[in-house]
């Protein structure tokens, strides 16, 4: 068994032994109290005032803290107003949501504290369908920078259940502080995973080109030089098929190519399955941009690490088959967990890095 399925077991068996009992307060972000007061009507400032950087690590990974949750709140996931994948399904969501009734402070504090004392699904559900319509909120602060809304929906709501199952009152934080915190993460987190997951670079001059294929136009523009696929490619230093093959993928909008071609020469998905759900030319081009200016900004982020740090960055969370950590480990002669702290700090700082960049 791995030891990633090994944590995931046990942490699914802690989990079970302890759902009826009062949760551990000390796996909870610390509060900046001061800060608090003077932001007490601002959700502006959450990043401030809830402290992260103290969270144990429960030895799984994003995904599978996710699957956890879906695991151990089965009640609650099934229930939740699932986005609906018909026409006009943001605002069919929306109606739907708007069933619930927003909490007021007094139900919300009483509510949390049943929660902590019973461990009761039922509370924990009225806690999450009155917050429903912030994760809507945040999701649509996010929206150029993914094609479907939705998906942002559907991630924003398992951030928010993490949120319901570790929040404590007492420390002084609303819940929708706290909340907007896990909300964000999630959706950010979902944001850079679909950014990898569409591969547009499977390979190295693929991922070369998918950094700096526009970058490279433009220079060549301005130069007033005409950016050919034979000039690109010989400056970056890969093959003409590369960069037309690239350049298909991140054309401009309303170019007309075929649907089927494979995105990769490994890959069932097409050119098709990249598409947007909207078919607005105007909204594809935000898109388009919003994703260029994302690898822009985590090429600025990768840029600004140490070599070590770079190079377990680009093996472990870019790479489409991540090197195992003990392979890693040994490269740099110290010890597999070692190479596990280092991924996860990385990890945490891109979504603080990104996270002052997409507001």
């Amino acid at each position: 068994m791995s030891d990633s399925k090994k944590n995931k077991n046990k942490y699914l068996e802690d989990s079970d032994k302890s759902e009826k009992k009062d949760f551990d307060y000390e796996i909870l972000p610390s509060i900046d109290e001061k800060k608090l007061k003077e932001s007490s009507d601002s959700e502006e400032n959450i990043d401030d005032i809830i402290d992260i950087s103290n969270l144990p690590d429960s030895g799984l990974t994003l995904e599978e803290e996710i699957e956890v949750i879906k695991e151990t709140l089965p009640a609650l996931t099934s229930k939740l107003p699932v986005p609906s994948r018909v026409d006009n399904k943001l605002n069919q969501y929306l109606k739907e949501i708007s069933r619930y009734e927003l909490l007021s402070p007094e139900q919300e504090k009483t509510l949390i504290r049943q929660f902590r004392e019973t461990g009761d699904i039922a509370l924990a559900k009225k806690l999450v369908v009155s917050n429903l319509r912030l994760v809507v909120k945040i999701a649509m602060d996010y929206k150029s920078a993914h094609a479907n809304v939705m998906d942002l929906i559907q991630e924003g709501n398992i951030g928010l259940m993490k949120a319901v199952s570790l929040f404590e009152p007492d420390k002084g934080a609303k819940l929708s502080y706290y909340a907007s915190w896990w909300i964000k993460s999630y959706i950010l987190k979902f944001i850079l995973d679909n950014f990898k997951l569409v591969k547009l670079g499977t390979t190295n001059e693929q991922k070369k080109l998918f950094y700096n294929l526009m970058r490279e136009k433009e220079r060549l523009e301005a130069q007033g030089i005409k950016p050919d696929h034979k000039t690109i490619a010989q400056n970056l230093d890969v093959s003409e098929k590369a960069v037309a093959l690239m350049d298909m993928r991140l054309g401009d909008a309303g170019s007309e190519v075929s649907l089927d071609i494979p995105v990769g020469e490994n890959s069932s998905a097409t050119m098709g399955d990249l598409l947007p759900d909207s078919t607005d030319v105007a909204q594809d081009v935000e898109f388009k941009q919003s994703l260029q200016l994302l690898q822009e900004n985590l090429d600025q982020f990768i840029q600004g690490l140490k070599p070590r740090d770079q190079e377990i960055f680009k093996e472990r969370l870019l790479n489409d088959a991540p090197r195992s950590l003990q392979s890693i480990a040994d490269d740099y002669g110290v010890s597999r967990e070692r190479i596990r702290q280092i991924e996860a700090r990385l990890l945490d700082n891109l979504k603080v890095y990104m996270s002052e960049i997409i507001r």
